[in-house]
């Protein structure tokens, strides 16, 4: 790994919806490339746990949301939440779980590079949920994982979304058909004998954008691995649940990451 990774290049005060909550935007390195990120701290000083936010989508579709990453940040983290490759006036370009996984690796460093964090927790929401996994098992001492309407399989997301398929095909360069590898390796499913951190799955039970099959596939194969794996199902959502559940499983799930450092 470049030694550079997770270096802090330049730093911008970024307006804050959080009145508890200090924003930055961070320039940073990533495998020689200047990547951007969001950087959210409690404004009361002190010593926090670190949490990793890796978004979904890719380009402009699922962009990190400043308030999304202030309502962690209130919580009680130091969160930061990487753009990927070739966003947002970062270098590079995105490759769906690909190279640009490097940018949440190094996003892990920066976040052990500051002085007042402590462990440091990893959140992955809908593709971010496959880098949630490969930093994980990069890094073993992550101290937990949340995965919320979390892909797991990237075949499967292929076969599913129909209206992704152009972009996976430009993107990871090729099918699964043709090209099965580039896909296996965009899967951490078959790597998670590796894994020490407990893994808490969040998803709702009618989710078009990644069926619960990925939760049910990801649930399975940590449980043949007698891994720590809790499994929160909610059988009246989607891949977006109400503002007023949203909040309340954003408690619940901060709960569930400070409970694993005390276990």
């Amino acid at each position: 790994m470049n030694k550079q990774n997770g270096k802090i290049i330049e730093v911008y005060r970024f307006p804050s919806p959080n009145p508890n909550v200090d924003l930055r935007e961070i320039t940073y390195f990533s495998d020689g490339l200047r990547v951007k990120g969001l950087l959210a701290e409690p404004k009361v000083k002190g010593n926090y746990d670190g949490f990793l936010y890796l978004r979904g989508g890719i380009k402009n579709v699922g962009k990190v949301r400043p308030a999304r990453i202030a309502q962690f940040a209130s919580e009680g983290f130091i969160v930061f939440a990487p753009y990927y490759r070739g966003n947002q006036g970062g270098e590079g370009n995105e490759d769906f779980a690909g190279q640009d996984r490097e940018d949440a690796f190094s996003g892990y460093e920066l976040l052990k590079s500051i002085p007042n964090v402590g462990n440091i927790h990893v959140f992955g929401f809908s593709r971010g949920g496959v880098m949630a996994l490969m930093t994980a098992l990069q890094f073993q001492e992550t101290a937990s994982i949340v995965t919320w309407g979390g892909v797991s399989d990237m075949t499967l997301t292929y076969e599913e979304r129909k209206d992704l398929r152009k972009m996976m095909k430009r993107v990871i360069g090729g099918t699964p058909g043709k090209y099965p590898e580039r896909y296996e390796e965009r899967t951490p499913l078959n790597e998670l004998e590796k894994l020490l951190a407990p893994v808490l799955i969040i998803h709702g039970v009618n989710d078009h954008n990644v069926s619960v099959e990925h939760a049910h596939r990801l649930e399975r194969r940590l449980k043949m691995l007698n891994k720590k794996v809790e499994c929160w199902y909610f059988d009246d959502f989607t891949h977006y649940f109400p503002p007023v559940v949203n909040r309340k499983i954003v408690k619940d799930l901060t709960k569930w990451m400070k409970s694993q450092i005390e276990k």
